[in-house]
């Protein structure tokens, strides 16, 4: 059974961004979304804490990536109040044909919105988004110094894969990332 619009800490928010008592809701994106993915994204980018990417993105480049995605690849945004405070997306892990039951995601959530459950909320959907569309493993390469985020993943059932040292420059530093995973389901492989 897909959950839709998981509700993380029994349903209540802070009112950092506007509301209270209101949980996040997850929905797929629009292109009506793409102002804000940008916006958040590009915060993101910025704060050096969730992607090895460093330059801004435009509107344009992402209705493009919006555009270019197919149904075993979706975005969603998570929206309180009806604003759109974050965004996951489940993305391609490796085009080789034995790696299409292994998914990877991105979750990006505004700044005002941060220790909220938006991340919770969007992650929990993500995960109920590839169980459905028969993902086996769902994996990640974040910064383990974001904390925050690790924990999260933990909580949520993630496992520590390894550490990949130096793995990339960000503002002249190597930087490492963590690698996690989560299997989604005890199935035995399907036969090729």
């Amino acid at each position: 059974m897909r959950r839709r619009g998981f509700v993380p800490n029994g349903g209540r928010s802070s009112d950092r961004v506007g509301a209270s008592e209101v949980a996040p809701r997850a929905r797929r994106a629009t292109a009506r979304d793409i102002p804000a993915i940008t916006r958040i994204y590009n915060q993101g980018i910025v704060d050096r804490e969730a992607t090895l990417e460093t330059e801004e993105r435009t509107e344009a480049e992402r209705r493009d990536w919006l555009a270019a995605r197919d149904a075993r690849h979706p975005v969603l945004v998570a929206e309180v109040a009806g604003t759109v405070v974050g965004w996951g997306s489940l993305n391609a892990f490796n085009p080789r044909p034995a790696y299409r039951f292994v998914v990877d995601f991105s979750v990006y959530v505004a700044r005002q919105a941060r220790g909220q459950g938006v991340g919770r909320a969007l992650l929990g959907a993500l995960i109920e988004e590839a169980r459905g569309l028969g993902y086996h493993k769902i994996v990640l390469a974040g910064f383990p110094f974001n904390e925050a985020g690790v924990r999260l993943y933990q909580r949520l059932g993630f496992r520590e894969v390894g550490i990949y040292r130096e793995q990339g420059v960000l503002d002249g530093r190597w930087v490492d990332t963590i690698v996690m995973e989560l299997l989604l389901d005890d199935r035995p492989p399907p036969s090729s």
